[in-house]
């Protein structure tokens, strides 16, 4: 009997599937998993060129209730926006340009969406 996968087991897979992907084409993984403690977490912290990108991963079984975008909130792009800001005043005191991206991953297929949202 095959045992079942706990919603962080299966998220975490499928942040390494993102992490991979990312490495694949061309980026350097910088961070996963920044936290801070009560604004929240970014899944990946990478670098291409010049460019810090904050990388958002969501993961769906399915498009049946919308595809994996759709249930990244106006609420979590904000705080995925405070924590980026945390990261750059700690490792780069705002000398580099940085954007947000989101990588969907639902029936196998990765849809790397680039300047996803936008912070200020």
């Amino acid at each position: 009997m095959q045992e079942r996968k706990t919603s962080v087991e299966i998220g975490k897979y499928y942040e390494d599937v993102a992490a991979q992907f990312l490495i694949d084409k061309g980026y350097t993984i910088l961070k996963r998993n920044y936290r801070k403690k009560y604004e929240g977490e970014i899944d990946i912290i990478c670098q291409r060129d010049d460019n810090i990108v904050f990388v958002e991963v969501k993961y769906r079984k399915s498009v049946r209730y919308g595809f994996p975008r759709e249930f990244i909130t106006y609420k979590k792009q904000n705080r995925i926006i405070t924590v980026s800001k945390y990261y750059m005043m700690e490792e780069y005191n705002y000398d580099a340009v940085y954007t947000y991206d989101v990588i969907e991953i639902c029936n196998d297929n990765i849809n790397h969406i680039e300047n996803a949202f936008f912070g200020g």
